[in-house]
């Protein structure tokens, strides 16, 4: 059995004998680890955590009590084809939550690194989860839904499939997002709309004054102009070309949902 002998299974879990368990990897009561599951050094998987086939873990991550990992996708197309959950390191995904793995035959559903994922939410199958997000409690993401970095998605938003977030976009509670919110940008109201930048979330990033007023200008031209949206783009990278405000037009170049209005 591909145990590491540092690693803790409590006497009610049921590992298969083909899953990978790293070092100091803790293993709770009533636990279900299916076949071809690899699980990082020092992950804790409390009380009833179901790992179904085909995830992997990286190291270091917390999964509380009643989470499933890998459910099959909630979607009329799946057949039943092998496809993928793939989870970084550092992440906590707390108490009864739910993540499916990909639809399309070797697809996969991707958590990066350092994320908090709070409770009774859903990731559905094909999403991208960038680095370092925030998701939550009750936050539901429809599938091939993409966030980007830094993000801050309330509790009870609402994303629907194909839509995007952008990177230390702040998403408020019980928002219905149906269009690309973009990076950097506060939203709000059950129909999205932009309120403004992210103050909180660019200072804690590290992000210094003279780069909010640059992104504050880029706000300015997108949503208070009254220019044409290309126009909006094409003055911002002109005018104030930064590392965020680039970054802030080829997301809103590569939106295939149209980006929300204020």
């Amino acid at each position: 059995m591909p145990i590491d002998p540092s690693a803790q299974v409590a006497p009610t879990a049921r590992v298969h004998p083909d899953a990978v368990i790293g070092a100091g990897v803790r293993i709770g009561e009533f636990c279900v680890i299916e076949e071809d599951v690899v699980i990082g050094a020092a992950c804790v998987l409390e009380p009833y955590v179901y790992v179904k086939r085909w995830t992997t873990l990286g190291h270091d991550n917390q999964i509380s009590a009643g989470t499933v990992l890998a459910t099959e996708p909630l979607d009329k197309n799946f057949d039943g084809a092998r496809s993928y959950l793939r989870i970084g390191n550092h992440n906590q995904i707390r108490e009864h939550f739910t993540i499916s793995r990909g639809t399309p035959a070797e697809s996969a559903t991707e958590i990066g690194d350092g994320n908090f994922i709070m409770t009774s939410g859903h990731i559905a199958h094909n999403c991208k989860i960038g680095n370092q997000t925030v998701i939550a409690s009750c936050v539901l993401l429809g599938g091939y839904v993409e966030v980007e970095d830094q993000a801050f998605l309330s509790g009870g938003v609402l994303v629907h499939q194909f839509s995007r977030i952008g990177r230390l976009a702040m998403v408020s509670g019980n928002t219905r997002v149906n269009l690309d919110a973009p990076p950097f940008f506060t939203f709000a109201g059950f129909q999205i709309g932009a309120k403004g930048l992210n103050l909180m979330g660019l200072k804690r990033a590290g992000l210094k004054a003279p780069d909010v007023s640059i992104l504050k200008r880029a706000y300015q031209l997108l949503y208070r102009s009254s220019l044409k949206l290309e126009e909006a783009l094409t003055r911002i990278e002109a005018e104030i070309p930064t590392p965020e405000t680039l970054h802030l037009v080829s997301f809103i170049r590569g939106s295939r949902r149209g980006i929300c209005r204020e």
